[in-house]
C-alpha cells in the first residue's frame, strides 16, 4: 500500500452521509444473470481522507479484499478515499467471480491510484512516484456481468516487457483468439494519468477503459479517459459481435481517443473526441489478440452494418505532443477507417481537424504475424498482408474547417480505396451546408463514390492519398515536398478535472451503514 495522510475526521463526514441519505434512486446496471436473491454489500473504507462511519459492518479496508469475499450478485461499496490498490503482479483489482458489482460512492473522490503516491496527492505527476511494475488497475478476468461504477482508476503503467498499463480492463482472454467474457457493465469512470512520456519505449498508461475477448449484452456509459500511450478507449477482438454501446464518453489528449481492431458489432454514439493525435481508429491488424479482419457486418448478414459510430462531436485531434506508445493513426484525422469493411458513420459533427475529417484506406501489415493471425480476410502478397477497405457507408455528417494542414488530399473526406463493394458516400454537408471537400473530388456523386451503395468498386484516389497517410502516420516520408503534419516538440498532460458523479449512488443497493 502507498503512504497515507492523516484522514480529515468528521469534517466531511456528517455532509456526506446527509446527501447519500437522501440519495434514493439512481442508474443501475443490468440486471445480472448470475444475480442471487439475497446479495450482500460489502463496505470498504480505509479512511484515507474521510473517515469511515464507525457504525458500518462488513468493512474492509482494501476493494481486493471485498471483491475476494463477494459471492455472485453481491455489492462492493466503497467509501471515498485513495486506495493504492496492487493485489497482484497482474492487476491492482482482480475481479474472477461472475456477476458482482463495484460502485463508489462518489466518482472524483473514490481514486484506485497505481503510483507510490500519498492520498493527499493522488495521481501525481513527480517521476519519482511511479510504479513501472506493469500491472493494470481494475481488470475482470474471465468473469461475465461484473459492472464498474462511479470511481476513478489512475497511474497504473505499463512495464518494460510491455504488460499492464490498463486503468479499466473487462478481459475474456487477452492473447487466446477466444471469447472468454459475456456481458459487462460500466458508468460513471475516469480513467486517466499524471504520467506519460515522449519516449515510446517507456513506462507510461496505455489505455484507459478497455475490453478485450469480450461480447455483450454491455454498456459503457457516462465516461471520461485522457492521457494515455494507445488509447483512451479500446474495444477489440470481437469480430462483429462485441455487443457494446459506447454512450456519452468524453476521450482527449491521447494517442487515439477509440481504437477497434478486429472488432465490430458496436455503437459509438453522443461521445466527443478532442485534442488526441487521431480521433478514432478503427482497424485490421495481424495480433495476438483475435485474428482479423476488423468487421463491422451483422452476423448472419454480411451485407448489412451492425457497428455505428453516430452522432458524436469529434474536433481538433491534431494533437502531436500527446504520449505515444507505438502504432498510431494518422495525426489531424478525426475518424480513420484502415483496412475495414462494413462499418456506418453517421449524423456526426466532425470540425478543425488538420487532415482528414474521415478518411478511408486500404492497410498493407508488414509485421510478422502471431500464430493465431495469417492474414484472414487479407490479401496476401510477397512479405505483406492487404487488409482492404470496402463495404463502409459514411452519410449525413456535418463538416466544418477541415483540412487546415493544406497538404494534398486534406479536407473532409478522403477514400484510397477501390475494392468492391464501394466505400458509399452521402449526405455529408461542408461548411455552411455546401459540399464537403474530398478525394477523389466530388466523392458523393454517382461517378465517384456516390449511391448506390453496395454495388460496384469507387475510384478510390490517385496513390497521392497512400503517400499522405504514411506520412501523417510517421510511417515514411511524405510523397510532396514541403508537407506540413506537425511535429512534437514536447509533452503535454490533460489536467485533472472533476467530473459528473453519479447522482444517486445508493440506488438500487440493499440496506447498508453507508447508505443510512
Amino acid at each position: 500500500m502507498g503512504q497515507r495522510s492523516a484522514p480529515r475526521r468528521n469534517r466531511l463526514l456528517p455532509a456526506l452521509l446527509g446527501t447519500l441519505a437522501l440519495t434514493a434512486g439512481g442508474v443501475a446496471p443490468a440486471a445480472a444473470a448470475h444475480d442471487r436473491e439475497d446479495p450482500q454489500v460489502l463496505l470498504v473504507c480505509n479512511a484515507s481522507t474521510v473517515s469511515c462511519p464507525s457504525s458500518s459492518t462488513h468493512q474492509y479496508g482494501t476493494i481486493q479484499a471485498a471483491v475476494d469475499a463477494a459471492r455472485t450478485g453481491d455489492w462492493v461499496l466503497v467509501w471515498p478515499g485513495v486506495y493504492h490498490e496492487k493485489a497482484t503482479k497482474e492487476a491492482g483489482v482482480l475481479i474472477t467471480t461472475p456477476g458482482i458489482h463495484i460502485r463508489g460512492l462518489d466518482r472524483n473522490r473514490v481514486v484506485v491510484d497505481g503510483s507510490n503516491g500519498s492520498a493527499a496527492q493522488p495521481c501525481p505527476a513527480d517521476s519519482t512516484l511511479k510504479d513501472t511494475t506493469g500491472r493494470s488497475g481494475i481488470e475482470v478476468s474471465k468473469a461475465d456481468d461484473v459492472s464498474i461504477e462511479n470511481l476513478t482508476v489512475c497511474n497504473y503503467l505499463s512495464g518494460t516487457d510491455g504488460s499492464g498499463g490498463n486503468q479499466i480492463w473487462w478481459n475474456g482472454g487477452d492473447g487466446s483468439g477466444q471469447i472468454g467474457l459475456h456481458g459487462y457493465h460500466g458508468a460513471y469512470l475516469t480513467a486517466t494519468s499524471g504520467y506519460g512520456s515522449a519516449d515510446p519505449s517507456a513506462s507510461m498508461a496505455q489505455y484507459g477503459i478497455f475490453a478485450s475477448n469480450a461480447t455483450g449484452p454491455a454498456e459503457i456509459a457516462h465516461t471520461y479517459a485522457s492521457n494515455m500511450g494507445d488509447s483512451d478507449y479500446y474495444v477489440g477482438a470481437c469480430r462483429n459481435i462485441c455487443g457494446v454501446t459506447l454512450t456519452d464518453a468524453h476521450g482527449q489528449n491521447s494517442a487515439i481517443g477509440f481504437s477497434g481492431t478486429n472488432s465490430g458489432g458496436y455503437t459509438i454514439s453522443d461521445s466527443e473526441f478532442d485534442n488526441n493525435r487521431t480521433g478514432i481508429v478503427v482497424n485490421s491488424l495481424n495480433n495476438d489478440d483475435a485474428p482479423p479482419p476488423q468487421d463491422g457486418s451483422c452476423v448472419g448478414a454480411p451485407q448489412r452494418s451492425c457497428t455505428f459510430i453516430e452522432h458524436n462531436f469529434i474536433h481538433e485531434n491534431n494533437n502531436p505532443n500527446v504520449p505515444v506508445s507505438g502504432l498510431a493513426g494518422a495525426i489531424g484525422a478525426g475518424i480513420e477507417i484502415s483496412g475495414g469493411h462494413g462499418d456506418t458513420i453517421r449524423g456526426n459533427r466532425i470540425e478543425r481537424q488538420g487532415s482528414w475529417g474521415v478518411v478511408l484506406h486500404d492497410f498493407p501489415d508488414s509485421e510478422t504475424p502471431p500464430p493465431l493471425s495469417h492474414c484472414q480476410g487479407g490479401v496476401q502478397l510477397t512479405g505483406v498482408c492487404v487488409f482492404l477497405s470496402y463495404g463502409n457507408v459514411v452519410a449525413a455528417n456535418q463538416f466544418s474547417g477541415n483540412g487546415s494542414f493544406g497538404n494534398p488530399t486534406n479536407g473532409d473526406l478522403a477514400n484510397e480505396s477501390t475494392t468492391a463493394p464501394h466505400n458509399c458516400f452521402f449526405g455529408n454537408r461542408g461548411t455552411g451546408g455546401g459540399a464537403p471537400t474530398s478525394d477523389p473530388a466530388s466523392i458523393q456523386s454517382r461517378a465517384v463514390d456516390g449511391p448506390p451503395c453496395g454495388q460496384g468498386a469507387g475510384v478510390g484516389d490517385d496513390q497521392l492519398l497512400a503517400g499522405e497517410l504514411v506520412c501523417a502516420a510517421g510511417f515514411g516520408p511524405c510523397p510532396v515536398p514541403d508537407a506540413a503534419y506537425p511535429q512534437r516538440t514536447r509533452l503535454e498532460l490533460a489536467s485533472s478535472a472533476p467530473q459528473v458523479s453519479m447522482r444517486r449512488p445508493c440506488a438500487g443497493l440493499p440496506k447498508n451503514a453507508f447508505c443510512g
